[in-house]
């Protein structure tokens, strides 16, 4: 008897064969191209070495100044971006004032940009046409880069490098004389670098923005935020200490990197591999492009890492009041009086959003003491976006840093306090609404879960001390003895991020015949169909193995926190090592003094002084300068007889010291206006200003008419 097989289940095995047959030809042909992928990063990195590691910015720039000339000389330098379109070109050096048939402009104050020098190299936020630089230049800011090379100068310090970067914001103050201070943009390393010279030097420059970057080190969600727990473990300093010289008193860059990529070793050893694996066909160039700033590895000195590590990320000792840039001179981050900017990301595990904000509760004893301290504080905290995206991401920058640019010149205007920088918008279209509103502290408490455990960090830091005490008095001398020039360039050498990239590089004899197989493979490419069983198979694997990744860091964190805690939380080392308290500042008295400076300034000053203080109680009215409100006060400003003829340093100097009167007490403030604009016809202009203003949105609301009367009232009208 014959079994005939059933005709549909001879098409389902020629379908399975198919696809099979299919998938297989796909996928050995994806493992040749991304061989040759890595090969071409591979000859990337090499390249790059030989060519002394440039920055990787897609915008071409202008040298300014080498501070390797300088009395302290350091590896950095100031440049300026040039690649810039025609409708877009700012004022050159040497700058005045514009004007159109309309009215005069003041030119565009310049914007510098920071990247971090923190294992990698410069250029980051530069990369790509959608970035920081971008979006600056797309505003049309003269726009300047901050760059440092590869090797530090012999005996460099960080006090050198901070240096530096005064001596480069001031100039670029030179370059502007009309325009308002500079904008400095620090990301990560660089942010908290650009506050120290923001605290060291007061009013050097504009607005401050800080992406990403770390001033509480010691905080962070328990569970959550694993890495501030590496350096407890390890004992403190002393591992940088031996790192350094074991370099022959140069730090290797390339530790700080492997130190982020093992935070995520699903990232690091599977994802980041696949996703190029599995759609090579367009993500080969973003994929090299990214991979040629990660694997650029910049050194620093031993006194740089020693004292970055010691002193901040170990000793938490800005945030204290206690770094001494200079024997003797101890810092403040309460010196900055540049309104301040951070930008924070719940997705972020190498800088937490709690590192990056809670200095803000630690530095000022409440929103009242920012006020006090005539300081201006805006955060932002994206919901999910990593450390890199802060500063890397496209729709980041066609977004949060498009809108922080935007409004430079809205936040010198905001009253002194504490507002989160609230955007609304489809990045698609464009359109973004922008607010800024008023917060408190408990605000940024709700990010955290309590600073409890912040205790044994203080542990941490004097078990620091006293390791790389010991180790500095008995084995670095025998360390140093055996260590040479050539020794640590071997050891550098054999480090895992580099050798990954020699060993498929062409300088590998066996990888040279690759580049024609990959050439004929691409030539012949047969991707298999969307729908293909096996490939989807292989995502489900994928996932799997990605899965199984995430579940070893977890329980690798987990347990890492929990010997943390036992070590450092045990009785017996606190006996040793007794933990320092948690302190908040109180200055709660200090400011008795600062109200009757006020109240005496009430009468004082002219029409000018008149028309901003009833500016900034609409803007205090509205808890807040709305976007609609600026702009209106801005035309004011420009046309105005006797606003337009004061430059942006006085004009803003007399808006902070009339905000300052409005919150010492306003209906004082008010009243006095007929003191400070005497004639009636300036009276009556000063009323109609204020109507404006108030009418930005369309229509009065209850408060703006209660404060019109008073306003009114106080100009005896």
């Amino acid at each position: 008897m014959d079994i005939q097989p059933d005709k549909k289940q001879v098409q389902v095995w020629s379908d399975w064969q198919k696809q099979l047959s299919e998938y297989l030809v796909d996928s050995v042909q994806r493992s040749i191209i991304f061989t040759d992928i890595l090969r071409k990063r591979g000859n990337n990195y090499i390249k790059h070495i030989r060519s002394g590691q440039p920055p990787v910015l897609t915008f071409n720039y202008e040298m300014i100044l080498n501070a390797k000339n300088f009395k302290h000389p350091a590896n950095y330098a100031l440049v300026r971006i040039s690649d810039r379109r025609k409708k877009d070109a700012a004022p050159g050096h040497g700058e005045r004032r514009q004007k159109t048939k309309d009215r005069p402009e003041r030119p565009k104050r310049p914007i510098v940009i920071i990247d971090p020098r923190a294992g990698h190299g410069p250029g980051i936020g530069g990369s790509k046409r959608d970035s920081e630089i971008g979006m600056a230049l797309e505003h049309g800011h003269p726009v300047y880069f901050i760059l440092f090379y590869t090797d530090p100068i012999p005996g460099q310090t960080l006090p050198d490098v901070i240096e530096a970067i005064e001596i480069f914001i001031e100039k670029v103050v030179e370059l502007h004389p009309y325009a308002d201070a500079p904008a400095v943009m620090g990301n990560c390393q660089a942010g908290w670098a650009a506050a120290l010279a923001y605290a060291d030097r007061p009013g050097i420059g504009g607005p401050l923005v800080l992406n990403g970057a770390p001033l509480s080190y010691w905080s962070g969600v328990s569970g959550v935020n694993p890495m501030r727990y590496k350096g407890g473990l390890l004992g403190g300093v002393w591992v940088n200490s031996l790192l350094s010289d074991l370099g022959n008193g140069v730090f290797d860059g390339a530790n700080l990197v492997l130190n982020m990529e093992l935070l995520n070793p699903a990232n690091t050893f599977w994802t980041k591999q696949y996703n190029v694996y599995s759609q090579l066909d367009t993500e080969e160039e973003r994929y090299l492009n990214f991979e040629k700033w990660w694997g650029g590895f910049f050194m620093m000195n031993t006194e740089e890492i020693h004292y970055i590590v010691r002193n901040l990320f170990v000793g938490n000792k800005l945030e204290r009041g206690e770094l001494e840039l200079r024997e003797g001179q101890k810092l403040s981050l309460k010196n900055i009086d540049s309104p301040i900017l951070v930008f924070a990301s719940m997705g972020d595990n190498i800088t937490p959003a709690q590192q990056a904000l809670n200095w803000i509760p630690r530095v000022y004893s409440s929103v009242e003491d920012i006020k006090r301290h005539g300081q201006v504080i805006v955060y932002i905290v994206h919901k999910d976006i990593g450390h890199l995206g802060i500063f890397v991401a496209g729709s980041v920058a066609k977004k949060e840093h498009n809108q922080i640019i935007r409004n430079f010149d809205m936040i010198d205007f905001l009253p002194p306090g504490l507002y989160e920088m609230v955007i609304e918008g489809d990045i698609k279209s464009g359109k973004f609404t922008t607010d800024f509103a008023p917060r408190t502290f408990a605000d940024i408490a709700a990010y955290d879960d309590g600073t409890a455990d912040e205790t044994d960090f203080s542990v941490v830091a004097k078990v620091s001390e006293a390791n790389d005490n010991l180790y500095q008095l008995v084995a670095r001398p025998w360390v140093k003895l055996w260590a040479t020039e050539l020794g640590a360039e071997i050891i550098r050498y054999l480090h895992p991020l580099r050798t990954q990239r020699y060993l498929f590089a062409d300088i590998n004899p066996l990888m040279r015949p690759l580049k024609n197989i990959a050439s004929i493979t691409r030539q012949n490419r047969k991707p298999a169909a969307a729908d293909n069983l096996f490939t989807a198979m292989e995502k489900d694997f994928a996932a799997y193995i990605d899965g199984i990744l995430d579940i070893y860091r977890d329980y690798r964190d987990l347990n890492q926190e929990s010997l943390f805690k036992q070590i450092y939380g045990s009785d017996w080392l606190r006996l040793l090592f007794p933990p320092v308290e948690a302190e908040l500042s109180k200055e709660a008295q200090e400011v008795l003094a600062d109200h009757d400076k006020r109240l005496e300034a009430m009468e004082q000053g002219g029409v000018a002084e008149g028309l901003i203080r009833i500016y900034m109680a609409t803007a205090k009215i509205n808890q807040g300068i709305k976007r609609k409100h600026y702009e209106i006060g801005t035309e004011i400003a420009l046309t105005h007889k006797v606003l337009s003829k004061l430059r942006p340093a006085k004009f803003k100097k007399i808006m902070q010291e009339q905000t300052a009167i409005l919150q010492a007490d306003e209906d004082k403030a008010i009243n006095a206006l007929s003191v400070l604009i005497k004639d009636k016809d300036d009276r009556m202009e000063a009323l109609s200003i204020a109507r404006r203003l108030f009418l930005a949105d369309g229509a009065y609301n209850d408060a703006e008419k209660m404060m019109l009367e008073k306003i009114k009232k106080g100009l005896q009208l």
